[in-house]
């Protein structure tokens, strides 16, 4: 299998949002999905990015994408956070997931990252089982904690 792992380009945004919604729909949220390409090209190409993106190629498609923006942890300094990679159904097994992962990796140590992070659903074994095969730490007493616009309006009417 031939393909090549880049750096994302603004035009690659609209494939960017297909993975994003083919990714939702296969974590049965569907309707999930708010931005828009306007926001995702903004937000990735514009004048203050705030994530940056690897895309995955095969015969000049997209196929594949990691998006990664940094954070900091108060325990070890700067870290990456890692908040999508998507595969393509069709090319899932191919080894295109393991080449965006060590794009990320390769990355993070460049950028100097003490940490690279990321979620996992519970029930998404295949992922949790790729995941662990790389070496990471699923860390499964932990759960997310999320305020969506809803309860951040909550919270501050309180």
């Amino acid at each position: 299998m031939n393909y090549t792992i880049r750096n994302a380009q603004k035009s690659d945004a609209v494939h960017m949002l297909a993975l994003i919604q083919e990714l939702a729909d296969f974590e049965k949220e569907p309707n999930a999905v708010q931005v828009t390409l306007e926001e995702l090209t903004e937000a990735g190409f514009g004048e203050r990015p705030c994530y940056h993106c690897f895309v995955a190629e095969v015969n000049q498609q997209v196929v594949g994408m990691a998006l990664v923006y940094p954070r900091y942890s108060t325990w070890k300094g700067p870290v990456l956070h890692l908040e999508d990679l998507i595969v393509t159904k069709a090319m899932r097994g191919t080894g295109i997931g393991s080449a965006l992962l060590k794009k990320v990796v390769t990355y993070g140590k460049e950028q100097g990252v003490r940490r690279i992070g990321w979620e996992v659903l519970d029930w998404n074994e295949p992922a949790i089982a790729f995941y662990e095969s790389k070496g990471a730490n699923v860390m499964r007493d932990w759960d997310v904690v999320q305020l969506n616009e809803e309860g951040i309006e909550r919270f501050l009417e309180q």
